[in-house]
């Protein structure tokens, strides 16, 4: 048994079904911008700035870097084979069937860790707008069972509804999710635009001095937390997570050699113009050590410094739209990641059925729904949430190691975008990654450890026997007809 069974780029072209064609360039960048702008802006900000002081700036810009390199790798690869499953697909045509298998279960739990996460920071958004206009729900009902310490709570309604509430979206057409995730980016850059528009005549120039207090890297007195534009790059770079969705869009795109490129590197250039000017802003109205008051709230930091207290409703209404699109765009991820799972035989089929009037994964989208719902609901995701970086830092680093493989053993292959710089860029990809991985704490590994192994499992006791690829030989030709040949 070849355990490390490859698919061709016509095979995996050949086994494509056809999901409806409509996104081009604008609302693929639409996607990737809808998830990278949300919680980066709207929590990671004040922690940053306590790390790196106004030079925060300079790590977001790092850190893009890094995304940047992975970027140019997923590109490449979405122009060489545009099929759904992401790096899931692009490692089945590098490494191999046991490899793509573990790619793909770590990138579902991602997905949905990430979408319950974000469910947990929208309904406190939520409740905050709730309260903005005197109304609020029962306290028991505001988030999962020990989010809170010292609060009793039991269930995250909020949370729960508004991933259903997507799920249905999700599972009705291509064009609805285009046509809502478009119209909430929008209203979301809108409003940023408008903060940036009010708060900047606020800002003191002399806040930025010093521009970086702690260096590049650097111990406190006392403390064991590193401090300076490295640490704070690391913290940042998860605000650029969910820009891989992007490529999973690839059989519901027009021309996706042509447009998956550019809809991935675009998102990349507009969100980190975004996170930088935002940065400076920020970090211009209050000197950084005060963001240690609005740790979980930075914005709501800054709109209490200029005493633009009528900013603050529109800011929470950008949060939610903010977070909303970001769980949208994983929640899409995760179903397609799935369906080309299922369509290999390595998930059951029920996950590939295609609706026939939807023409969407309608089954498995509904599935991992309810189940990311009811996960956001009753659990406390926060102490599971760094699961999500080593996912997908392992899979920026099979992409980056896969465009080098690919150009050493199929070099002819038609790319309708090559990576410039290899092999250093897919290089200097796995070097950051692999620098990000080593940061992540003992418990992170432990618990990635054991769901690799359940994964192994369900690939050994189910995948393995009912793969598609079962009973072919490296060559694609029936194995007893080979042997009879012989």
């Amino acid at each position: 048994m070849n355990l490390f069974r490859k698919k061709t780029v016509d095979q995996l072209v050949a086994d494509s079904t056809p999901l409806k064609r409509t996104m081009r360039t604008f609302d693929l960048t639409m996607l990737g911008i809808g998830a990278i702008i949300g919680t980066g802006i709207f929590v990671l900000t004040g922690k940053g700035a306590l790390t790196a002081g106004p030079a925060l700036s300079v790590s977001f810009l790092l850190a893009a870097i890094c995304c940047g390199f992975a970027g140019l790798c997923y590109a490449e690869f979405a122009s060489m084979a545009p099929v759904s499953g992401s790096a899931y697909s692009y490692a089945y045509l590098a490494f191999g069937e046991l490899i793509a298998f573990v790619i793909g279960w770590n990138l579902i739990l991602e997905y949905a860790l990430q979408a319950a996460t974000v469910s947990a920071g929208w309904a406190g958004y939520f409740n905050k707008l709730l309260e903005d206009f005197g109304l609020s729900l029962p306290v028991e009902l505001t988030a999962a069972y020990g989010t809170t310490p010292g609060v009793t709570t039991y269930f995250n309604l909020p949370g729960f509804i508004v991933v259903l509430i997507i799920t249905w979206v999700l599972s009705i057409g291509i064009n609805q999710t285009k046509k809502t995730n478009d119209i909430m980016v929008m209203i979301k850059l809108a409003i940023i635009a408008l903060f940036i528009i009010c708060a900047i005549w606020y800002v003191k120039p002399s806040n930025w001095q010093p521009f970086s207090p702690y260096g590049i890297y650097t111990f406190q007195p006392g403390s064991t937390q590193p401090y300076g534009i490295l640490p704070a790059a690391s913290i940042v770079f998860f605000s650029f997570i969910g820009f891989d969705a992007v490529s999973s869009s690839a059989e519901e795109t027009v021309e996706p050699n042509k447009t998956l490129p550019r809809g991935i590197l675009l998102s990349l250039a507009v969100s980190t113009v975004i996170y930088i000017i935002m940065t400076l802003v920020m970090t211009g109205i209050v000197p950084y050590q005060e963001f240690a008051q609005f740790i979980d709230a930075p914005v709501a930091g800054v709109i209490l410094y200029t005493g633009m207290n009528w900013l603050a409703v529109v800011v929470n209404i950008g949060a939610l739209v903010g977070m909303t699109t970001v769980m949208l765009v994983q929640l899409y991820g995760q179903s397609r990641i799935c369906y080309a799972m299922g369509r290999d035989g390595l998930f059951p089929k029920f996950f590939s059925e295609v609706h026939p009037k939807h023409r969407t994964p309608f089954k498995g989208t509904w599935f991992f729904g309810i189940l990311t719902a009811i996960a956001g609901g009753f659990i406390n995701i926060n102490i599971l949430f760094e699961l999500v970086n080593i996912g997908t830092l392992s899979a920026f680093i099979i992409v980056s190691a896969g465009v080098l493989w690919m150009r050493k053993t199929a070099p002819d292959a038609h790319r309708g975008f090559k990576a410039p710089g290899v092999p250093v860029v897919p290089v200097l990809s796995i070097i950051f990654c692999l620098v990000f991985i080593a940061g992540l704490n003992w418990e992170t590994w432990v618990r990635f450890a054991i769901w690799l192994a359940i994964g192994l499992a369900v690939y050994f006791g189910y995948s393995r026997r009912h793969s598609k690829l079962e009973g072919v030989d490296d060559a694609g030709t029936p194995q007893v007809a080979a042997t009879k040949a012989e």
